[in-house]
């Protein structure tokens, strides 16, 4: 989900401030390594979960978030007002987060985002709010909470800091690509992060926007963003060494009927290793909230199709985008053409229209089972096989359709290609390593 780089304040200074102040007891406690439930969206134990709705539409809806989600990585100033969006609630990721925020602790239900840095939650007082089912936190109940002031040397340091009316706390204002916004107080407080492996974390003195103008796409039951990126405020990068700089995840295939949440995982619990794991550098790139890796080829069966530097803007180094959030997988609109017509020539099916538009290869089958050829994703140095479960979904009870689609401008590896693969991520060797995983095991 991208900030559009609006930002008013950098937050490097606070995220070292935060790491000096980090105990060492939790540090201790972190490097054995802990891990947090990840709930889709359209799952049972999520309160967007609508039981009328058939796997199909479910599938439907979360291919229209990802064509929304696109703007998120797009600077808010490059969209023009008549861009198109589909109209569904809450576009905003695919998958959430529950966490506890202040003491005593208050339990917030977070959309967890490696496209943004900083955590932020709707705050009392709302001088405006989006409709949001739980309780709105006050921070006045918080005995841990503290802005962060404006005349405190991390703020100070920070040329582009913005100080409130009254010139004591430190603001923070975010424009995201789909022009919804945050603003707000900078502050910290302890979040307490619910592990299923071990008793609940808790993080003092972590970084937060508490925010008091909140406007958007946002959904009413939950409150606000968990940053995973890359940026210093992201909670990855707050948490730094005590987790080693290692965070993971399995995601469990939207298809799944398996009654088992995906899991996120922190410090040496993090590590992919063992048989069948490969590893692709991180390439740092702006905006560094995002995680860029370098996408060389396509291989459809045995047909390897090259990516060109002249098919992704800016060469092909750190050419595509791995996020979370975004259900599809975008490629490049010239590349895009030549890989959907190599899958076409491999299916013994007429390909049939999409009635919706929303994805541009659809067969009518009774059956999931379309002979699908094998696809592989060749990063730098990492072969990974997708699997064909999450290739092709059931946009429709007749139609099923490839899962990718082109974009002119950005390049995406989607959680749908990541479903049943081990992602983990190496913020300090700048790598990201995956593994053939059931993700509902693991």
């Amino acid at each position: 989900m991208s900030s559009g780089h609006s930002r008013v304040v950098s937050f490097a200074a606070l995220a070292i401030a935060f790491l000096c102040s980090f105990s060492l007891n939790v540090i201790e406690a972190m490097n054995e390594g802990f891990s947090v439930d990840l709930i889709h969206r359209d799952s049972a134990d999520s309160p967007f979960y609508d039981p009328s709705e058939t796997p199909s539409q479910r599938i439907a809806n979360a291919v229209r978030r990802s064509i929304n989600r696109v703007n998120h990585f797009k600077p808010a100033s490059s969209l023009s007002p008549n861009a198109p969006e589909t109209t569904i609630t809450s576009n905003r990721g695919e998958y959430l987060m529950k966490y506890s925020v202040g003491t005593p602790p208050v339990p917030i239900l977070g959309i967890a985002d490696t496209g943004s840095d900083l955590t932020w939650l709707q705050c009392k007082p709302c001088t405006e709010c989006y409709n949001q089912t739980d309780p709105i936190f006050d921070p006045k109940n918080s005995r841990t909470y503290k802005v962060v002031s404006c005349t405190s040397s991390q703020c100070e340091s920070l040329g582009d800091g913005s100080c409130s009316s009254n010139e004591t706390t430190c603001q923070y204002s975010i424009k995201y690509g789909d022009r919804s916004s945050t603003q707000g107080d900078l502050a910290v407080d302890t979040l307490t992060l619910g592990s299923t492996t071990s008793r609940p974390v808790s993080l003092p003195k972590t970084i937060i926007g508490c925010g008091h103008i909140n406007g958007g796409t946002f959904g009413e039951q939950g409150s606000g963003i968990v940053g995973l990126g890359g940026g210093a405020a992201s909670l990855v990068s707050q948490l730094g060494s005590s987790i080693a700089g290692k965070f993971s995840y399995c995601l469990v295939p939207l298809t799944s009927q398996a009654k088992t949440s995906s899991k996120l995982n922190f410090g040496s619990g993090a590590v992919v290793s063992g048989s069948g794991a490969v590893s692709t550098p991180l390439v740092s790139k702006s905006p560094d909230t995002f995680y860029f890796l370098t996408l060389e080829a396509m291989s459809v069966g045995s047909k390897r199709l090259e990516l060109s530097d002249s098919s992704t803007s800016g060469g092909l180094e750190g050419n595509i985008i791995i996020d979370s959030g975004t259900t599809l997988t975008l490629l490049p609109t010239d590349f895009y053409s030549k890989f959907e017509s190599a899958v076409a020539e491999q299916i013994d099916l007429q390909p049939s229209n999409d009635p919706s538009q929303l994805l541009t290869l659809c067969y009518k089958s009774a059956t999931d089972d379309i002979g699908a050829p094998s696809i592989t994703a060749h990063f730098t140095g990492a072969d990974v096989k997708l699997s064909p479960s999450t290739t092709f979904v059931r946009l429709t009870e007749e139609l099923v359709c490839l899962a990718f689609r082109e974009d002119e401008t950005l390049s995406i590896f989607g959680n749908l290609a990541q479903s049943n693969l081990l992602v983990g991520y190496d913020l300090e060797q700048k790598t990201i390593s995956f593994k053939p995983t059931d993700c509902t095991k693991h």
